[in-house]
């Protein structure tokens, strides 16, 4: 059994952001082995924010961006459930966050349920038009059509683009983990895109 020391903790509190005695149990139940820790307590807080994700969120803000030469700006409503979490530096800078992220990547839509059908079904015929001559069976081409699906939701849906800052994460996983950190239920609501001339 490693010896926990308060370096290892504060190591995983600044990974983290967790407290310092989750940061302790963490390190406790992984043998004190920083990285399984901070997988341990990403575990914990998501378990946790799912249970919180039925609660209403009300609060909040909005965020916003204005590039450069003030030619394209991004509007992101991000809620919350108190004005209290609202008002902290964390919530304010993941609305920033979310609003440099729609001026980056230009998203069309929130999640991939937001997508009409029609647009779903008009790339699926395309991929499969693409594939045509492949002499694929049906049941393959499905499948490669659907892979490539799922490569437009990730290039079209903010929830599911690589977040700019850590593309290791989604924009869906930064706010879960914000989600985690601050304790509260954390909804992006709607976000818009103005560029000049567009």
């Amino acid at each position: 059994m490693a010896a926990i020391t308060m370096q290892m903790v504060k190591e995983l509190r600044e990974a983290t952001g967790a407290g310092v005695l989750d940061c302790k149990q963490a390190l406790d139940a992984n043998d004190g082995d920083v990285a399984k820790s901070v997988a341990y307590l990403r575990e914990k807080g998501l378990a946790a924010a799912a249970k919180r994700a039925s609660r209403d969120a009300r609060d909040g803000l909005v965020g916003s961006y204005i590039h450069a030469g003030g030619k394209v700006a991004g509007l992101v409503e991000v809620n919350c459930e108190t004005d209290f979490v609202a008002q902290t530096d964390e919530f304010q800078m993941l609305a920033h966050d979310l609003a440099m992220q729609v001026v980056a990547a230009s998203p069309l839509y929130l999640t991939r349920d937001d997508v009409p059908a029609e647009v779903v079904e008009e790339e699926k015929a395309i991929y499969k038009a693409q594939m045509e001559d492949s002499g694929k069976p049906e049941h393959i081409l499905e499948r490669i059509a659907e892979g490539k699906l799922d490569k437009f939701y990730e290039e079209t849906c903010l929830l599911e683009q690589p977040f700019i800052k850590e593309t290791s994460i989604t924009v869906g996983e930064l706010v879960k983990m914000s989600n985690a950190r601050l304790g509260e239920n954390i909804v992006v609501r709607r976000f818009a895109r103005l560029e000049v001339g567009g």
